[in-house]
């Protein structure tokens, strides 16, 4: 992530932790990712006390948006593309569009 820094400058950042998501940013973020659960983190510590129930997508929305720790990080949004999440398989291709491999 450390070698993104210069290919990201000119990007806006926002601080969900300052700014709460609103339903529309989380509804935008949706329509790119197909999902609310593709914007789930399951590795959230609070997740731990939902885990053993059945969580439907109205419940990730409601989730995501009470509670930024449900947010899988980073987001990157670009040319209409999501990028979610630091896997490395995500990391590449968001170099790769950003063509700084």
């Amino acid at each position: 992530m450390k070698d993104l820094d210069m290919a990201l400058d000119g990007f806006e950042k926002i601080d969900i932790k300052l700014h709460s998501l609103t339903f529309d940013e989380i509804d935008q973020m949706c329509d790119l990712a197909g999902s609310y659960e593709a914007l789930f983190s399951k590795r959230a510590m609070k997740y731990k006390a939902l885990k053993d129930q059945t969580l439907q997508e109205f419940d990730y929305r409601k989730l995501i948006q009470e509670e930024y720790t449900f947010l899988k990080r980073p987001v990157f949004i670009f040319d209409r593309l999501i990028f979610i999440g630091n896997s490395p398989t995500n990391i590449l291709a968001l170099k790769e569009h950003l063509g700084s491999d």
